[in-house]
C-alpha cells in the first residue's frame, strides 16, 4: 500500500472531491456547484417566518443570512457573538464554525441574532453529543470537535451523499499514514472564497488551513456540516483509498493506486477538454 504522497506539483485534492493536474502553473478543474446565498420562507407581503440554513454553509454565510432575515445592518450578527453566550466545546475557543447547525429555524417578532445563534449551537450539541456520534468518535481515537472538523471537509468535498463515507475514509487513511490532506476546500476557506480554481501559488499560502503545507486537520471546521456528513466522519466504510476524482457527474472514482488514479485523472481531463470544445463550438 502506497504511503507517500506524490509530488505536490503533480496532484492535489480539490473541492467536491475532484483531482486536478498542475502543469506549468495551470490548473485543470471541474465546475463549482453554486449555492444560493439565502433561502427564506415568507408569508405573502410579510416578513420572513423561517430561515433555512443549508448544509455546508460557512459561519460567514450564516451571519449574512441572519442579518438579512432580521433586516439588520451587515455585520450585526457577527458582532453579536460576544454576548451570545454560545455553549461551544473548549476546543472551539469561541469560534462557532461547525456548530451553526443546518436546519430550518422559526423567526418570531422578538427573534434576535443571539437567540438564533444560540439555538443553532444548541441544536448542533444535541445532534453531535448523542451516543452514536460520541462513541464513533472515540472508536476512531478522536473527540467530537475533531469529528466535526472532518465532517466539514467531507461536506465540502463529497460530490454526492453516497460519496461521503468514502471521502471520510480517504481523510482517515491520509491522517493515519502521515500524509497531508491536500484539500482545496481548506485553501478556499483560508482565502474566504468558494471555487475549484486553485493555483499552485494558492497552495503555498501561509495559513493554518493550508492542508498542503500543514499536516493533520485544520484548526477548526471549515463549514457547518449536516448529520450525514457527521455519520460518515465517525463511521466511514472500510477501504484503502487515498485518492478520488469525479470523472463526470455521478462518476467519482476512489483508489489507493496512484497509477490508476492518474488514468482516472487523464479521463477526467479528456472529458473536460471535450466539453470545452463542444461549448466553444
Amino acid at each position: 500500500m502506497q504511503k507517500n504522497t506524490p509530488p505536490r506539483s503533480t496532484i492535489r485534492l480539490t473541492r467536491r472531491g475532484r483531482i486536478a493536474l498542475v502543469a506549468a502553473g495551470a490548473v485543470v478543474v471541474g465546475t463549482a456547484v453554486a449555492v444560493p446565498l439565502l433561502t427564506l420562507a415568507s408569508e405573502e407581503d410579510g416578513p420572513p417566518t423561517t430561515l433555512v440554513i443549508p448544509e455546508g454553509w460557512r459561519a460567514s454565510q450564516v451571519y449574512a443570512a441572519v442579518d438579512k432575515a432580521l433586516a439588520l445592518p451587515p455585520g450585526s450578527t457577527k458582532k453579536s457573538l460576544a454576548k451570545a453566550a454560545l455553549k461551544l466545546p473548549n476546543d472551539a475557543e469561541g469560534n462557532p464554525e461547525g456548530y451553526l447547525f443546518p436546519a430550518t429555524y422559526q423567526l418570531q417578532e422578538k427573534t434576535t441574532p443571539e437567540k438564533l445563534l444560540a439555538l443553532m449551537v444548541d441544536t448542533a450539541n444535541e445532534k453531535f453529543n448523542g451516543a452514536p456520534i460520541t462513541a464513533g468518535a472515540q472508536r476512531n481515537a478522536m473527540n467530537v470537535y475533531q469529528a466535526v472538523t472532518i465532517a466539514s471537509i467531507v461536506q465540502a468535498e463529497a460530490a454526492t451523499r453516497a460519496d461521503m463515507g468514502k471521502v471520510a475514509r480517504v481523510v482517515s487513511n491520509r491522517l493515519e499514514r502521515g500524509m497531508p490532506l491536500q484539500m482545496d476546500s481548506t485553501i478556499n476557506y483560508a482565502l474566504g472564497r468558494s471555487t475549484v480554481r486553485t493555483t499552485a501559488s494558492d497552495t503555498r499560502i501561509d495559513s493554518p488551513y493550508n492542508s498542503y503545507q500543514r499536516m493533520g486537520l485544520p484548526p477548526t471546521p471549515i463549514d457547518n456540516p449536516g448529520e450525514e456528513a457527521m455519520r460518515a466522519a465517525v463511521n466511514p466504510p472500510p477501504g484503502d483509498w487515498l485518492y478520488f476524482v469525479t470523472v463526470r457527474p455521478g462518476d467519482t472514482r476512489f483508489t489507493a493506486d496512484y497509477a490508476e488514479h492518474q488514468r482516472n485523472v487523464a479521463e477526467f481531463n479528456a472529458h473536460r477538454k471535450k466539453d470545452g470544445a463542444r461549448a466553444a463550438g
